[in-house]
């Protein structure tokens, strides 16, 4: 905001103007494209907005693809809808800011029933990744107690080889003493 008197607009916050569509308009590859104010001569002289449209029907990537938080966001926002049983969400849907856009993403629409069904679902599917991650974590342990019987590796190889911090191989190694 500007106060009277005061105009030094290189302190204003930046605009993103998004539009999000579901074909494409533009001859370009890309499924995303930002731009900014020009003049005639073609030469930037606002950087203060700045739009952005994204194409879905150019976004192709699958769910192992998506490595950056637009791709994500757009997976995300392209495939949703699709999610109607208990089945395992991506792994990057537990990423905070993510499950603060997908509660925003469709509940403005929704029923109270609808909105619950989705709280259920997202639940449930919750707690079948800690399930899961709590798993792999006693199988890494798993790991780690075989390579400390049966090898005389030292606590950073064994850290290195079962992909756990070093601290974690030094906890199960005092576990394995205490109950020697």
């Amino acid at each position: 905001m500007v106060k009277r008197g005061k105009f030094d607009y290189s302190t204003l916050t930046k605009i993103y103007c998004v539009a999000i569509l579901a074909n494409d308009i533009f001859p370009y590859g890309g499924f995303h494209t930002v731009a900014n104010l020009r003049n005639e001569q073609g030469e930037l002289f606002d950087e203060q907005m700045t739009f952005i449209t994204v194409e879905l029907d150019k976004f192709t990537l699958q769910e192992s693809d998506c490595q950056k938080d637009l791709e994500k966001l757009i997976y995300t926002m392209k495939t949703i809808h699709t999610f109607t049983k208990s089945t395992q969400f991506p792994e990057f849907w537990n990423e905070e800011w993510l499950k603060v856009a997908i509660d925003e993403l469709d509940s403005r629409k929704m029923t109270p029933d609808e909105k619950a069904s989705l709280e259920i679902l997202i639940a449930r599917n919750a707690e079948a990744v800690k399930a899961e991650s709590r798993r792999i974590n006693q199988e890494k342990e798993k790991f780690v107690i075989n390579l400390l019987q049966q090898t005389d590796f030292n606590s950073s190889k064994i850290a290195t080889l079962a992909n756990v911090p070093e601290d974690l191989v030094k906890e199960v190694k005092q576990k394995l003493i205490k109950n020697s």
